[in-house]
């Protein structure tokens, strides 16, 4: 077996367990532990240990371990955009996570911190920004731009053209019109038709 890069996730909550699901299809990383709340030390996520707190992201980065953040997004990006922000700070290694039962077009640019789920299909001609989360099941269309610390739900549909600005949501089932433009920080409702902000 080869040897495999060793993973910090941050955040061990739901979201985290269905990131550790795609990491272990993967089969890229090697996760060593969770970085969570102080008091939930010790304990286990999947059978992985927490084994830290946030405050120990520098001290694991100058290990040279690299990061996922694996913190969840709804209603805000604000938490995750911080953590993202720190691990920069700290010079740290942060990993790009793409499931193998993914389609993503080899015409796609993909930055760093993003997880493309299981079942997602990303089209040609696409651009997927820093730390996103692009959820089972998503449909990201050709020219379709996906901005830094936003998130695609499961099974939301992002049609050609459209550009989710920076820290958005697209809620589950939500379908876009084509070529229209999220605002910053947008939450787009689960099963709506997204036709735009005019």
């Amino acid at each position: 077996m080869p040897n495999l890069k060793k993973l910090i996730l941050v955040g061990g909550g739901g979201h985290c367990k269905s990131c550790i699901d795609v990491i272990e299809q993967e089969g890229q990383y090697e996760i060593t532990g969770i970085l969570d709340k102080e008091e939930l030390i010790g304990q286990k996520v999947l059978g992985y240990e927490i084994i830290g707190s946030d405050d120990n992201m520098e001290k694991y980065a100058r290990e040279g371990y690299t990061f996922l953040i694996t913190v969840g997004q709804i209603k805000s990006s604000s938490l995750r955009e911080e953590l993202f922000v720190k691990l920069q700070t700290f010079n740290a290694e942060i990993a790009t996570i793409i499931s193998p039962r993914a389609y993503v077009s080899k015409h796609t640019d993909i930055g760093k911190g993003t997880i493309i789920m299981h079942d997602v299909l990303v089209n040609v001609n696409t651009s997927i920004g820093e730390n996103c989360i692009i959820n089972s099941k998503a449909l990201i269309e050709h020219d379709a731009t996906i901005e830094d610390f936003s998130h695609i739900s499961t099974s939301a549909v992002i049609n050609g053209g459209v550009v989710v600005k920076r820290g958005s949501f697209f809620g589950s089932n939500a379908v876009s019109k084509e070529y229209v433009e999220t605002s910053i920080n947008d939450f787009i409702k689960a099963g709506t038709i997204f036709k735009g902000n005019l």
